[in-house]
């Protein structure tokens, strides 16, 4: 997008920075959870150590995905100027790891604290990053590198 003098704005205009909109869903999520329960798992299941092991997942995969960024040394904050685009390591597979890391988070808290609450709290962040983050991204990458991130596009998938 360009600013209001004609120069060009060089980051996404994300709507959110996604931290802030992942710890707003656990947030909701929790104090929902708090006011009104919604266990939704098995007495059976061991939902501490699934949710756990699906949190520490995507933490692992966020972790990979910003280490790649910094890496290539580009920006990883949606405030930045991005300096280039990266295909190695998860980025190989998906254009948004980061974000799938952070999906895999809210899913591993809802099973650790068998909260549907928390689940239910993937929809309202789906949306936030898909269309306030995502959306925004991907028209300002391909506003600064053109063909070289449609190609990448074609190659890569949004999410997996």
């Amino acid at each position: 997008m360009n600013e209001p003098n004609g120069s060009f704005r060089d980051n996404s205009g994300a709507v959110v920075r996604p931290p802030v909109a992942w710890a707003l869903a656990v947030f909701a999520g929790v104090v929902l959870d708090a006011v009104f329960p919604l266990p939704f798992l098995p007495a059976a299941v061991p939902a501490g150590w699934l949710g756990a092991l699906v949190f520490l997942t995507g933490l692992a995969l966020l972790i990979l995905a910003a280490a790649t960024f910094r890496r290539a040394g580009t920006h990883i904050q949606t405030v930045q100027p991005t300096t280039a685009i990266v295909e190695a390591g998860p980025y190989r597979y998906s254009r948004n790891p980061i974000y799938i890391g952070m999906f895999l988070g809210l899913i591993g808290l809802a099973l650790a604290f068998d909260s549907l609450w928390l689940l239910f709290m993937l929809v309202p962040f789906y949306f936030v990053i898909r269309y306030g983050v995502v959306a925004r991204e991907e028209a300002y990458l391909e506003r600064k590198f053109g063909d070289v991130y449609r190609a990448y596009k074609t190659r890569v998938r949004r999410w997996l």
